[in-house]
């Protein structure tokens, strides 16, 4: 039976524990698991049987929270590690060889766009920034050495809606995977599954956990893309030499992505997730929708109170008709375009300084997706290490400043947003 999406954030990946009939998922804090006997722990070892056999591999408080963002994402598989950026380094590590590269919108969080320039370049890995809404440019980018597109459903810091169904079929097209990044949107927006993409990442830190407690990532795969055709990803659909020559797709067919990932990228780079804030974050899930819900109704409001301002120049956000996103927003995101999105005061970066620091409600916080409404100042903190140009087209420019809209009573927000844009504006 089908289950609908407020039952799935409850019960999916969990049951009662067998050993002591606990209802919430306990927090099973070990190291090791003892195996039957020798047979079966070869057996393991040899992913001829699922089961556990180090923490760093697998863990059953964290496995239940990866096949929860499964069943909410409508995947095939998923892991969960340390971090969203750790999610996006175990995404690619199977995808990519030293000399591949990847295409990438260039309207990505500012620490998305560091790890892909900077940290990829140590692995020999390449990224090309493109326009994700020009097509024929992300066409273009695309050369015999790329391996995957990357893009975010509502980008952050700027809130720009990708148009995914059209950008999968440029990736269909090229025999490559589209990796997209669904934090600012959550499950209960937007699945880019049913839109076209291969794989979906997260920073379980944001709207999935909620309350500002756990750092951490998921890794979720479709279960959709044929790894054997092409011969582009060895890694999956060759002998792999860092697990005695399996060749995982051969083996494993639609779950070979994400053994792999558990097998070959868990077991070696190490980005573990920690079963208590895999426990905190299936808590968190369990109101999901009922909180991006709020989220979403108080962001309308504000977005709306802010656009008609005398001290802003601009709202970005893409679920007011002014957005260049708001008919995609409409398209992809009938629930809502999420609650994060940037504000151009009319004022200069000093204005902008000024606003964050009389803000009292709001957290200065270089995080989104809590409860609390939360601001930073991009230009000067998240988005820093890129160039001025680099800045303005991830949306990042000096006179912006980041908006993570709470669930708090919504005239309150907009009260303190009033007072603190009165002291920014002299």
């Amino acid at each position: 039976m089908t289950q609908g999406f407020d039952t799935l954030q409850i019960h999916a990946g969990a049951e009662p524990d067998p050993a002591t009939g606990a209802r919430q998922i306990p927090i099973y804090q070990t190291t090791a698991y003892v195996f039957k006997d020798a047979d079966q722990a070869a057996r393991l070892f040899n992913l001829e049987e699922v089961g556990n056999i180090y923490s760093r591999l697998t863990n059953p408080t964290v496995s239940a929270l990866a096949n929860r963002i499964c069943a909410l994402e409508g995947g095939a598989g998923a892991f969960c590690c340390s971090s969203g950026h750790a999610a996006q380094i175990m995404a690619f590590f199977p995808l990519l060889e030293p000399g591949r590269n990847i295409v990438a919108s260039n309207r990505l969080y500012g620490g998305s766009a560091q790890q892909f320039t900077n940290t990829f370049h140590k692995f020999g890995w390449h990224t090309k920034f493109v326009d994700i809404d020009d097509l024929d440019a992300v066409r273009a980018a695309i050369d015999d050495d790329t391996r995957a597109i990357f893009c975010e459903t509502i980008a952050n810091p700027g809130g720009h809606v990708a148009d995914l169904p059209a950008i999968a079929k440029v990736a269909d097209a090229a025999g490559i995977p589209l990796v997209v990044d669904n934090t600012s949107a959550s499950p209960y927006l937007c699945r880019p599954i049913e839109h076209g993409a291969t794989i979906v990442v997260h920073s379980v830190t944001k709207y999935l956990t909620g309350n500002g407690t756990v750092t951490g990532g998921v890794v979720v795969d479709s279960g959709k893309f044929d790894w054997s055709k092409g011969g582009k990803y060895p890694s999956l659909a060759g002998p792999e030499p860092a697990y005695h020559g399996l060749n995982f797709h051969a083996a494993l067919g639609a779950m070979a992505y994400t053994f792999w990932g558990i097998a070959v990228g868990l077991r070696d780079l190490g980005m573990t997730m920690n079963p208590q804030g895999a426990h905190y974050s299936l808590m968190g899930i369990e109101t999901l929708s009922l909180r991006m819900t709020r989220h979403v109704e108080n962001a309308v409001k504000v977005a709306t109170w802010l656009e008609g301002h005398e001290g802003v120049k601009a709202v970005t956000y893409a679920g007011l008709p002014s957005s260049p996103s708001h008919a995609k927003a409409e398209r992809l995101l009938p629930r809502g375009a999420g609650a994060l999105f940037t504000v151009a005061l009319k004022g200069s970066y000093d204005a902008c300084v000024k606003f964050v620091d009389s803000l009292k409600l709001f957290s200065h916080v270089a995080n989104l997706g809590d409860t609390r409404s939360l601001v930073i100042h991009p230009a000067s903190t998240t988005h820093r290490q890129l160039s001025a140009e680099g800045r303005v087209a991830a949306g990042a420019a000096d006179n912006v400043v980041r908006l993570s809209i709470g669930i708090e009573d919504v005239a309150d927000i907009i009260a303190d947003l009033d007072q603190a844009l009165a002291v920014a504006n002299g």
